[in-house]
């Protein structure tokens, strides 16, 4: 057999697999590009999130998530939340009802919210109706009414800005009681 026609063989062979394994491989980029375009759902989920050096940031339980992928939403139903540092909580959440927006820069809780702040002071829980968050900046605001309770006061305010890096808090309209500590 003259060597040209296995060269000729040898390269129609590879021709056809490299051919073959180029169209195999775009349909199923086909395939992972439509999977961006659908809604996924799952029940009864248990998070643990770690920071960037390895330490648990977030742990949470959640009945039911919807997540639509192309619009880089979710909604949550009872959503119980507890955010970590230095390997403890300091920070709590439930709510009936949480949405996220763009990968979860934005988290809207609402019905039945309450937000609960761990200090050296003891504990601060808000308590609301709709509560608007963002995690990486760990701000909180609102301007529905807002019920707060602390070892020093109980006060109700009609809306709340909340700095949790630097725990600074802004109320609006406060009506209440404040008890300093003796």
């Amino acid at each position: 057999m003259d060597t040209r026609v296995l060269y000729v063989v040898a390269i129609l062979i590879a021709a056809l697999s490299g051919g073959y394994y180029y169209f195999s491989g775009k349909g199923k980029r086909l395939e992972v590009n439509s999977g961006r375009n659908m809604t996924y759902s799952a029940k009864g989920i248990h998070l643990t999130q770690t920071n960037e050096q390895g330490n648990l940031y977030v742990k949470a339980k959640v009945d039911r998530l919807e997540q639509d992928m192309q619009q880089k939403t979710s909604r949550l139903d009872n959503l119980d939340a507890s955010m970590y540092e230095d390997g403890t909580v300091n920070a709590t959440f439930f709510a009936r009802q949480a949405n996220s927006f763009n990968d979860n820069e934005k988290i809207v809780l609402s019905q039945d919210v309450v937000a609960t702040r761990l200090g050296a002071q003891g504990p601060m829980e808000f308590r609301t109706d709709k509560l608007t968050g963002y995690p990486k900046l760990k701000q909180l605001e609102t301007d529905h009414q807002v019920i707060v309770q602390s070892p020093q006061a109980e006060f109700v305010s009609q809306g709340l800005k909340a700095n949790l890096n630097k725990g600074q808090y802004e109320f609006f309209n406060i009506r209440g009681k404040y008890v300093p500590s003796t």
